[in-house]
């Protein structure tokens, strides 16, 4: 057994093809498959076997390659952590972010990241989430922080990895403390389309909205702004209720303080959790930064 074979068992594991992990890794079909059966004589187990899916692994293999995949992870992390004591992190790392993320957990993270790595310059820009994934696909950032509808079913390029913050969050409306609403432990939006509206503005609300509004007619709307404040703020004086991410409510100064209350929604369109996740581009040279960096996140968690 060598590193060579359990590459080939990883990347045949990811793609469920052994011509596609022969293509990605640049070695021929006849290769990998060798490889990987000299390994299963070794082994006494079948690793692997042809289905309508791919190739996939078998029942056998199942625990042996989650063992070979741990023993990759260990092999790169101390390859990081050889490097780190040889080499120092430097230059810029630019992020895109969607505004739940920007307001929550980033500020934090920044921060820490920043004591430990001052020399490293950090631009930030806010974005919707279509906006930050076109920035990551064209290498015009170098990390993109989103929220997916269905992590598992999310399809991204080739070259871009996914790595998930590990949080999840729901849609919930925002009532003043002072209406009958707030007593209320679940709500759909069919429940409460005749009351007035004040609505974060950004596309992704908006496209909610819209969706809302073609099976169940207009809302209420007030107004529409950008500035999250605005929204929380006229919600708190009576002005109209509110959606928001379950996310973009944590630690809020207005929630703390009663002056407005938080009901989860359910129903269509908000029938769905949210994922939170960052995405890069796996050629991008500051890779190992980038990494570095989203540990910062996982010490929010």
């Amino acid at each position: 057994m060598n590193f060579e074979q359990l590459e080939y068992i990883k990347e045949v594991v990811e793609t469920k093809s052994m011509s596609i992990a022969a293509k990605n890794l640049h070695v021929t079909q006849s290769a990998i498959s060798q490889s990987i059966s000299l390994l299963e004589k070794e082994f006494g187990i079948q690793l692997f076997k042809r289905s309508r899916n791919g190739t996939i692994p078998t029942d056998e293999g199942k625990s042996i390659i989650a063992k070979v995949l741990e023993v990759l992870k260990k092999t790169e992390e101390l390859k990081e952590e050889i490097q780190a004591l040889t080499t120092s992190y430097n230059g810029e790392l630019k992020i895109a972010t969607v505004p739940s993320i920007f307001m929550t957990y980033l500020p934090k993270t920044l921060s820490k990241f920043k004591k430990d790595f001052p020399q490293i310059k950090v631009t930030i820009i806010e974005m919707d989430n279509p906006e930050v994934m076109e920035e990551v696909t064209h290498n015009k950032v170098d990390l993109g922080l989103v929220a997916l509808f269905n992590t598992v079913e999310q399809r991204f390029p080739e070259h871009i990895t996914f790595h998930s913050l590990h949080s999840q969050g729901t849609f919930n409306v925002i009532v003043p403390k002072d209406s009958v609403l707030a007593f209320s432990k679940e709500l759909e939006l069919a429940d409460i389309r005749d009351y007035p509206f004040v609505i974060y503005g950004k596309n992704f609300y908006n496209n909610l909205i819209e969706d809302f509004e073609k099976q169940y007619g207009s809302l209420n709307i007030i107004f529409k702004s950008t500035n999250s404040e605005v929204i929380k703020k006229s919600v708190s004086e009576g002005v109209g209720i509110s959606l928001f991410s379950s996310l973009m409510l944590v630690d809020d100064p207005y929630i703390e303080s009663g002056r407005i209350v938080s009901i989860p929604l359910s129903g269509s369109p908000l029938n769905f959790n949210l994922s939170f996740g960052g995405i890069y581009s796996k050629s991008r040279s500051q890779a190992r930064l980038i990494k570095k960096f989203l540990e910062y996140f996982e010490l929010e968690k």
